[in-house]
């Protein structure tokens, strides 16, 4: 097979064994048909001819297209996948990509809400109407769990457990973890669910959180309603779901948490992921310091 043949094989793969989302393989397929491009260009057709000197190049070529670092390193990790692939197939007898560095990355600190802003948020909705009990619930199941938006938003009821107080999140790759929640998360649930029984529709979907037609709301409804919210109470800092993320593993950490057991709450598979949070608190350390120690 040529080497198109052979990233097709390996889509085929990521979607049937690893079960990744279809978002997830465009990107996949997007990363490895500019490599193919490349391979293209310089006469390249088998993966036999992969070298670490044409996945080098590749990283060359993206760089002069104006890709940074952060962007670089994802297509270098699908190489990698995909070479790993290779191998495991007996395509190739090397890994090509192997020996070739990730480009360095500076990051970029997410910014984050205080606890008093995503307070005034969680408390916005109108407790009186279905819309608002619903918003609340989501918000604050958002926050005490570190949900993706992804997340929340195919939340199914049997994905609560209020006897044991956690929810069943399904994150990247599908793979299923279990974050408690709190009392005044699931306190507002429980008031959620006590109205969606009565809808109409209520029965004919699992969704947890539904639309007034009784459909699952969308991400692009997720973050819509909770920039409205914010700029209701007047956070002036932007808002959405990935931010109420960020405030939660800064809050944890901030509050003692040690950085394992966010890794695990938050569902990363790498904890250099979750590391960034912790230059986060860096601010967090001095104040305490000044007010803590005795020659500060």
């Amino acid at each position: 097979m040529d080497l198109h043949a052979w990233v097709d094989a390996y889509l085929d793969h990521l979607r049937v064994e690893r079960a990744l989302s279809p978002r997830t393989l465009e990107a996949y397929a997007r990363d490895l048909g500019k490599l193919c491009a490349l391979c293209e260009g310089q006469g390249i057709t088998s993966p036999a001819e992969l070298d670490a000197t044409v996945v080098s190049t590749y990283l060359v070529e993206l760089g002069k297209q104006g890709l940074g670092a952060r962007s670089a390193t994802r297509h270098l990790s699908a190489v990698r996948g995909f070479s790993k692939f290779l191998l495991r197939e007996r395509a190739i007898s090397a890994n090509p990509a192997a020996l070739v560095e990730r480009p360095r990355t500076s990051r970029k600190l997410p910014k984050v809400l205080s606890v008093e802003e995503i307070e005034r948020i969680l408390e916005a909705p109108d407790r009186a109407s279905f819309r608002g009990l619903r918003d609340r619930a989501m918000l604050h199941v958002m926050y005490a769990a570190g949900l993706r938006v992804s997340e929340v938003v195919g939340l199914k009821i049997a994905d609560i457990d209020r006897k044991q107080g956690v929810v069943f999140a399904f994150g990247k790759g599908n793979k299923r973890r279990i974050v408690p929640l709190g009392e005044p998360a699931l306190d507002a649930l429980d008031a959620y669910l006590a109205v969606r029984k009565d809808h109409p529709r209520a029965a004919m979907t699992p969704a947890l959180f539904l639309s007034p037609r009784g459909k699952p709301l969308t991400r692009q409804g997720v973050w819509k309603l909770l920039g409205a919210y914010a700029r209701g109470v007047g956070v002036t800092k932007p808002s959405s779901p990935h931010k109420l993320r960020h405030s939660f593993a800064t809050h944890l950490l901030e509050g003692g948490a040690d950085l394992r057991s966010v890794q695990a709450l938050l569902g990363h598979a790498d904890i250099t992921t979750t590391e960034i949070y912790t230059h986060l608190t860096d601010d967090h350390v001095r104040t305490v310091y000044k007010r803590s120690h005795p020659r500060s």
